[in-house]
C-alpha cells in the first residue's frame, strides 16, 4: 500500500519533516511512502533574492510534484505545511483546491489523513494550523489521524508535537534542526497512517 507524503516547504524544514514521517511508514511491512511537493508559488525573483530560500528549494530539487494520480493510489496520506498565521501555507491549500474531481468521485473517502507542521516559535500556531487543515479533508471524506498518547514523547516535548500531529520549532531564522523527540512523533504518525490504512484496506 502507498502512503502520499505531499508537503510545501520554503526552507526545507517541512520537507526534512516529511522525509521522517516517511521513515515511520518504512516500518510497516507492505506500506510503501512516496513523498511528494506542491508547486511553488512564491515569485522567483524573490526566491533568488534570499540565501535562505535558495538553500531550501535546492534542498528539495529532486523531489516530483504531486499527481491526481498519487492522492488515487495512496491509501493514505500525510499532509505536511508550515504555518501562515495560523493557518495552511497557500502552497498547499492551493493544490487541496485542485481535488474537486476527487472528491466528486469519492476516490478520497475513507482514506486516513494526518497532518504535521513546522513554525519558527514555540507558539506560533501549529495547532490551528492542523486544525483547521482537518476542515478540507474532513470535507474530501477522510479519517482524521493523529497522535496517541501511548507516543510518550508527546509528554515530555518542549517544542512540537501534539495529539493533533507532529509539529517543529525551527526557530527565528529557520535553522533549529528537529530534536530527537519531534522526530519520533514524525515517525509515529508515518506508522500509524500506514497501520490503519492496511486495516482499512483489508475490511
Amino acid at each position: 500500500m502507498k502512503v502520499l507524503v505531499i508537503y510545501y516547504s520554503t526552507y526545507g524544514n517541512t520537507y526534512k519533516m516529511a522525509k521522517l514521517v516517511a521513515e515511520g511508514v518504512r516500518e510497516v511491512k507492505e506500506a510503501e511512502p512516496v513523498i511528494r511537493t506542491v508547486p511553488e508559488l512564491i515569485p522567483q525573483s524573490v526566491i533568488e533574492s534570499r540565501e535562505d530560500m535558495k538553500a531550501g528549494r535546492d534542498m528539495q530539487k529532486d523531489i516530483p510534484l504531486v499527481t491526481l494520480d498519487d492522492f488515487k493510489e495512496a491509501g493514505a496520506i500525510a499532509f505536511g505545511t508550515p504555518t501562515r498565521f495560523g493557518n495552511v501555507s497557500s502552497q498547499l491549500k492551493n493544490q487541496i483546491d485542485q481535488l474537486s474531481s476527487l472528491w466528486l468521485a469519492g476516490e478520497l473517502e475513507s482514506k486516513p489523513a494526518g497532518v504535521f507542521t513546522s513554525t519558527a516559535s514555540l507558539h506560533g500556531g501549529q495547532e490551528t494550523t492542523i486544525l483547521t487543515l482537518a476542515a478540507p479533508l474532513l470535507h474530501l471524506g477522510m479519517i482524521i489521524v493523529g497522535v496517541p498518547y501511548s507516543v510518550k514523547e508527546l509528554f515530555s516535548t518542549q517544542s512540537g508535537g501534539s495529539p493533533y500531529g507532529p509539529g517543529h520549532v525551527a526557530g527565528q531564522d529557520n535553522k533549529r534542526e528537529i530534536d530527537q523527540q519531534e522526530a519520533v512523533i514524525c515517525r509515529s504518525l508515518g506508522r500509524r497512517l500506514a497501520e490503519i490504512g492496511l486495516l482499512l484496506q483489508r475490511k
